[in-house]
């Protein structure tokens, strides 16, 4: 089971089997994650509007890796996202749009289908265990994750509301800490979306900020209040 803001999503029959993709490089969406966008192009902005009158649900997606293009110049995309509910959604008074995805599912594309619209739209199969109920308490290298979590706040001065990080289920910890831990690099959050399990990500996410830490140089100083 998934909630993303009213909705509960059960069953991979609840989602759809066509969905807009927003290919963005950089960009990670996991299950049970936040991911504000800013969204100025007119083919986004259409596709805004469209998926608020429909079910709300857009797909992200990285392009390819390997930067290769289509014929017509768009890039190709990797094969696997993540399906985002809007949850929030205001105008800037610019023609701006604010938008918050809340991730339900990861998919792995099928197909490109070819439209009329002006933005991209795929054929899907959403991952079905990303909305199974499981306990995965003991899946999960919590110690060493919160271990690299307070290495990575010290490192770059920040504090953590611990109360709220200790309180919160592992799932949503990982999927939290995934997205703001990543480093920027599109194969490393790559990596991270296709993970095999939430005990696989978990791991792949410490042995990342490791490497971060290890390349930038952990250093102290002053902390300053994480939002």
């Amino acid at each position: 089971m998934a909630q993303a803001g009213n909705r509960v999503y059960r069953e991979v029959s609840e989602l759809p089997e066509r969905v807009p993709v927003f290919p963005l490089s950089g960009a990670l969406l996991l299950p049970g994650g936040q991911l504000p966008l800013n969204i100025f192009e007119p083919r986004y902005l259409e596709m805004i509007d469209d998926a608020i009158a429909s079910d709300r649900l857009i797909g992200m997606i990285q392009p390819s890796l390997d930067g290769a293009l289509r014929a017509d110049g768009e890039p190709e995309l990797c094969r696997v996202g993540c399906l985002g509910r809007i949850t929030s959604f205001s105008e800037s008074g610019d023609g701006r749009y604010m938008v918050a995805l809340h991730g339900v599912t990861r998919f792995r594309i099928i197909e490109e289908v070819e439209t009329r619209l002006h933005y991209r739209t795929c054929r899907i199969k959403a991952f079905a265990g990303d909305l199974a109920d499981a306990d995965v308490a003991d899946a999960v290298n919590r110690d060493g994750l919160l271990s690299i979590f307070r290495r990575y706040l010290a490192a770059n001065q920040l504090e953590a509301d611990w109360e709220s990080v200790k309180s919160a289920p592992d799932d949503l910890l990982v999927s939290a800490l995934c997205m703001m831990m990543a480093p920027q690099g599109a194969a490393e959050r790559q990596a991270l979306l296709e993970a095999e399990d939430l005990k696989t990500r978990t791991e792949t996410l410490i042995a990342i900020t490791e490497m971060a830490l290890a390349e930038d140089g952990e250093r102290d100083g002053g902390p300053r209040t994480l939002n």
